[in-house]
């Protein structure tokens, strides 16, 4: 992956990547939304020092560590990627809350179409704003959404100083070992 220069990462923003996305995927994972340095990559979770595809390969969900350029590899592990709100930012803190309702208006649509077993919200700020769960916590949500079951994980951003690697990788891991005993085809949805 080449790295873009800071005029092309300021020229990102608002603009938008694909999904990595295919139907009836075991696990969505889905950011908040795409930082404009991924979106100058055309590639999530791209900008050095986000903790994405190191946690997803300690955690054991990925058989190597990925790069973001590898990202379409998911698929065949039955995992995809998507965003809450498609427009790139330099923060999350830059949506406001009609984008993130919305974002969870569409995700709910894509959901429809694409039926995931999982749908793994990275980011329990932006899941309760978008889907008026001003109470939720992270875990798995009582609530389906669209049929899919709905767990909510950590930001994996630098930035999210509450979860440090090493406890980020351990709530990723317990998410990746209660996947077996999800009762994925008795829900009502």
């Amino acid at each position: 992956m080449i790295k873009p220069t800071k005029s092309e990462v300021a020229a990102a923003q608002n603009s938008t990547i694909r999904d990595v996305i295919a139907p009836d995927l075991e696990v969505l994972f889905c950011g908040i939304n795409t930082g404009l340095y991924s979106a100058a990559t055309g590639h999530h979770f791209a900008r050095p020092g986000n903790r994405f595809w190191p946690t997803l390969y300690r955690s054991g969900f990925t058989p190597t560590l990925f790069t973001p350029d590898q990202e379409l590899e998911l698929i065949a592990l039955g995992y995809g990627i998507t965003n809450i709100v498609d427009r790139a930012t330099a923060s999350a803190a830059d949506l406001n809350i009609e984008e993130l309702k919305q974002g969870g208006i569409n995700l709910t649509r894509k959901l429809q179409v694409f039926r995931p077993k999982i749908l793994a919200i990275l980011g329990i700020s932006a899941f309760r704003t978008a889907f008026n769960k001003p109470k939720a916590v992270l875990g798995r949500q009582p609530e389906l959404i669209s049929g899919s079951i709905v767990w909510v994980l950590p930001n994996p951003s630098g930035l999210n100083a509450h979860f440090p690697p090493l406890k980020l990788v351990k709530v990723f891991n317990e998410f990746r070992q209660a996947l077996p005993n999800l009762n994925l085809f008795d829900q009502n949805g």
